[in-house]
């Protein structure tokens, strides 16, 4: 299956870090070689980047991890292509526009013979289970609110929507419109704060070590949501089966 990463952060700030180390698991370290994707929010903006190249071999990706984009809302994937043929139409994350903002999606796992009834502005472009139950939420998304709700109160649908995407099969999801970010596991996702006092971190997929003291001020904090930990030296948290969580200012939240 694919993997998955995301940051949302207090303020603005660069993944080279966490990309260098995640970029390695696209048919480096692990096999996940059918495609890459990464979403920058930047404002109202965003900054897309997708490749049916693997990770570890494609230029853009190497040129990323030099190129320090900040933001407070980051998410990127990993492919291992299960349904849907390779090919850059199938790449994650995918964006839709809703209530006047960018929303940006990434899966992992299968859904199994799933074609949900999509009638409206929300149509898939690619033949990927994913984008269709990310057009499917973003339908009912809108469906159910007029206009953009608070945080809190997109989180008690999502509460109500997921199940009935769940059924099919396995729906490890991040999803983000640029001011939360909505992190749902089905079987396998972590989670941690980097906050201060910083500390260093080491990347298990890469020969790298990071002094965050040295990079970051006090008010900096950032929250990563990945699938498999990406460093050897500090303390991740599994996120419980079926467990939906959403990250604010790089803090969970609910």
């Amino acid at each position: 299956m694919c993997q998955l990463l995301g940051l949302n952060c207090a303020t603005p700030t660069d993944a080279s870090f966490s990309f260098t180390g995640f970029c390695q698991r696209g048919g480096n370290t692990d096999h996940h070689a059918d495609g890459w994707g990464i979403a920058f929010f930047e404002g109202k903006g965003l900054r897309l980047f997708v490749d049916h190249e693997s990770a570890s071999q494609s230029p853009m990706a190497e040129f990323l991890q030099r190129y320090p984009l900040k933001s407070r809302n980051i998410i990127a994937h990993v492919r291992k292509a299960t349904i849907g043929e390779v090919a850059l139409e199938n790449a994650h994350p995918f964006v839709r526009e809703l209530w006047g903002r960018h929303w940006v999606f990434a899966h992992n796992g299968d859904l199994k013979d799933y074609f949900p009834p999509l009638h409206g502005h929300f149509r898939p472009v690619g033949t990927t289970d994913s984008e269709r139950a990310f057009c499917w939420l973003m339908q009912e998304l809108a469906k159910s609110h007029a206009s953009l709700p608070d945080v809190h109160e997109l989180t008690l649908t999502l509460r109500e929507l997921i199940p009935q995407v769940r059924r099919f099969g396995t729906f490890n999801f991040l999803l983000s419109n640029g001011e939360a970010l909505w992190a749902h596991c089905s079987t396998k996702l972590h989670w941690l704060v980097r906050q201060h006092p910083f500390a260093q971190a080491t990347l298990m997929d890469r020969d790298w070590t990071v002094n965050f003291a040295e990079l970051n001020h006090p008010g900096d904090r950032a929250a990563v949501v990945v699938t498999t930990p990406l460093t050897s030296n500090e303390q991740w948290a599994a996120f419980e089966p079926d467990e939906l969580k959403v990250f604010m200012d790089g803090l969970p939240v609910g």
